[in-house]
């Protein structure tokens, strides 16, 4: 018993369904890992001054839902 073309087309399929999926993404490499690093050392001065408010104990950290 043979398949035909059925493997083909089924994979010509997919791979357009996944290229469809994948995220691109856009702008210049070097601001976006600038704007990234500077989310970060926010994000770090953020949780800084929430454990300085919390007498120097770091604040808990929430749970991930998976």
């Amino acid at each position: 018993m043979t398949r035909g073309d059925q493997r083909e087309r089924d994979r010509a399929k997919n791979q357009a369904k996944n290229a469809s999926a994948q995220k691109k993404q856009s702008g210049d490499p070097t601001k976006r890992k600038e704007a990234d690093a500077k989310a970060l050392q926010e994000k770090i001065a953020q949780l800084a001054k929430e454990a300085a408010a919390n007498g120097g104990a770091p604040a808990p950290v929430k749970a991930k839902k998976k």
